[in-house]
This record gives C-alpha cells, sequence and structure tokens, in this order.
C-alpha cells in the first residue's frame, strides 16, 4: 500500500494513493464494502500495532464515481474501531495536501480549488498554495445541522449521573457537552478522565437517543465532543475542545473498557457540528468566524455560509453550509507491506494503550 502520512493539527492521517483494490459504486457504496471483514482488513492492517497506533486513520483514495462530475478523486475514511465516518475534516485537510504537494491535483498557485467525492457528498477544496506548497486548506463541508428534537437530551451514566447535552451533524453525529457542567477540564493532563467520561457518555447517548441522517442510512451519535471557554469578540466566536474518538468497544460490565482517545487537532466535522449548535441556539450567525482551539492548542477556524433546508419534504431539516480552515504537513512517504509469513496480517492490540475490547471493535 502506497502511502502518504500527513498531520492536520497535530491528528495524523495515512493517505493511501496506491495498492487498494478497485471497487465499483458510489463513495457510500465503497464505504459499506469498506467495513466487510475481507476489506476491513486492510483498515486494520494500517491502523492497529506494528504499523499504526490508536490515533492513526486512513483515507483511500479513488477514481471519482461519476455521481458528481467535478470531483477529482473519491475517499473512504477509516479510523479506529471499524468507524467509516461519512466525512472528516482533519483527514480532508490531509489528503488535500497530499494529492496537490505529489502532483496527483495539479497546484495552482495562490489559489487552488477542485472537489472531492466523500461518502457523505461532494467537498469542495480552496487551497492557498505558495512555492510548491499547500499554506491552508479550506472545505466546504456539506450541510450540518442541530434538530430542536435532538437539543437538551438527558442522559443517565453510570458514575456521573444525568448529563444534559445536544445532538448534532457535522459530517458525523456529535454528542456535545459543556465541559464546565461536569466539571471537566480540558487539558492534557487530564487526558484519562476526558477519554472515561467522553466515551461513557457517547455510549449513553447512542443507546438512550438514537438518531439517524434524514437524507441517507448513518446512525448516531458515533462521537464527542467536549466544549469550553466560548467568548465572542466582535464578530469572532472563540472556544476550546476535546474531541473524544473510540478505540474500542465500551462494555459496562467492564470498566477497564470505559476508555477512548482525545482528537489532536481541533477536528473539522467536530467544529461544524459545534457550529450548528451554535447557530440553532442563536451564538453564531452567518459569516461570522469559529476559532476553535484543540486540546494542544492547535486551531482550525470555521465559518457559516448560509442557511439550507436538507431531508424530506414530509420531516425537512433546517441545515447550515459550513467552512472550516487549518493546514496539513506531510510527514513521511512510505509503502506499507504484509508479508506473507508475517504472523499479523491484520495487526494486534495490547491493552497498555488501546482499549481493552479494542479488538472486538
Amino acid at each position: 500500500l502506497k502511502c502518504i502520512d500527513c498531520h492536520a493539527g497535530g491528528e495524523p492521517a495515512r493517505v493511501v494513493v496506491g495498492g487498494v483494490p478497485q471497487i465499483s459504486g458510489t463513495m457510500q457504496e465503497k464505504r459499506n464494502l469498506m467495513m466487510q471483514p475481507r476489506l476491513d482488513a486492510l483498515r486494520k492492517l494500517l491502523l492497529l500495532e506494528p504499523r499504526g497506533y490508536p490515533c492513526q486513520n486512513a483515507n483511500f483514495i479513488f477514481p471519482p464515481s461519476g455521481v458528481f462530475p467535478t470531483a477529482a478523486f473519491g475517499v473512504v475514511i477509516a479510523e479506529q474501531g471499524r468507524v467509516y465516518p461519512a466525512m472528516s475534516g482533519h483527514n480532508m485537510m490531509c489528503v488535500a495536501t497530499a494529492l496537490l504537494e505529489t502532483g496527483m491535483v495539479p497546484m495552482v498557485e495562490p489559489l487552488t480549488e477542485f472537489d472531492l467525492e466523500t461518502p457523505a457528498g461532494l467537498v469542495g477544496i480552496q487551497a492557498r498554495c505558495q512555492d510548491g506548497k499547500a499554506l491552508q486548506i479550506t472545505l466546504r463541508n456539506v450541510p450540518s445541522f442541530c434538530r430542536p428534537k435532538d437539543m437538551d437530551v438527558e442522559v443517565e451514566v453510570p458514575e456521573i449521573g444525568t448529563v444534559q447535552l445536544d445532538i448534532a451533524y457535522g459530517g458525523m453525529f456529535y454528542a456535545i457537552v459543556d465541559a464546565q457542567r461536569i466539571d471537566l477540564q480540558l487539558v492534557p493532563s487530564n487526558g484519562r478522565q476526558i477519554c472515561k467520561l467522553g466515551e461513557m457518555i457517547k455510549i449513553a447517548c447512542r443507546e438512550q437517543n438514537p438518531v439517524n441522517h434524514p437524507e441517507f442510512d448513518y446512525p448516531g451519535c458515533d462521537i464527542l465532543v467536549f466544549t469550553d471557554n466560548q467568548q465572542r469578540d466582535g464578530h469572532v466566536v472563540r472556544g476550546r475542545n476535546a474531541v473524544v474518538m473510540s478505540n474500542g468497544k465500551l462494555s459496562w460490565d467492564k470498566p477497564e473498557s470505559w476508555t477512548g482517545m482525545i482528537d489532536r487537532s481541533p477536528c473539522g466535522t467536530g467544529t461544524c457540528a459545534v457550529m450548528a449548535q451554535m447557530h440553532a441556539r442563536g451564538r453564531l450567525g452567518l459569516e461570522e468566524d469559529f476559532v476553535h482551539q484543540s486540546i494542544i492548542g492547535s486551531e482550525f477556524v470555521g465559518r457559516l455560509l448560509e442557511e439550507v433546508t436538507i431531508g424530506p419534504d414530509s420531516e425537512p431539516v433546517k441545515a447550515v453550509v459550513p467552512t472550516i480552515s487549518g493546514r496539513a504537513w506531510i510527514t513521511q512517504h512510505s509503502e506499507v507491506v504484509c508479508d506473507p509469513s508475517d504472523p499479523f496480517p491484520q495487526g494486534y492490540t495490547v491493552a497498555d494503550i488501546w482499549s481493552s475490547n479494542a479488538d472486538e471493535a
């Protein structure tokens, strides 16, 4: 597998540009096929030890399906825990950077524009470029929303009690929790506690308040974001976050599985979900910048361009079209191989840095 490794805002992504079996169909259909055991073995090979680690991600690059005539390439995203998100902001920043800086998409300075096909739909890319480098990637994301029925949701969580949250979609379904409500400080030294509480709240939310996308089958919630310190300065809103992702399967009868991992970046789809939530609550208007800071201090800048309506006429959903801006860096070029005699063709996990149920995901 020919790979270009990158990071955006500190969160890694492995962009797979060669060696992947060709699969027919749309990116959503490819995503569904990639989730089957035979092809999911590729995700395990790339993301589990000894070739990967808990926070690694993979992006499989395909020719466009033809559904969107302007798409330069198609992308299927794969994460730990057999999660294949419909869209991911930091992954798309890494994909766009890898395609541009290797010449797979011709770079035009000072601005290159192109589209990528994802399972969630068409994502527009605007790249500010100089001297052969992509200095800033701006993504025009799919419509994001926070429905009234998904606001002020109360979930019962073991050891914590009642937690009030909102559920919003920004390419993935996020449980959005104000960290101050559960007396949680979003600092790196608090990482284990953030992971434990975040994963427990997310799974409780998924079990007690399942949601789905109004236009295609995408159940949730599948990820959680803690928000903190949101402040307005004129037409700019700033905030801090910690996004908790799964790296295994939580079992309520196994407290050692009550853990996850933290997105090192501010999280692109998480930023879009939070902006949709803030807009639904009247705290962020159109054409206002939202500067979102990660737990390690890296920043993405989001903006809402317009309001749209999605879903069936019988149950329309008010949504917003967001953009997210950030930068990614290539960290290495590699070919990931698996010798026929290798005893770990699908990798392995050990519960020192992985969830105790990681191999069950």
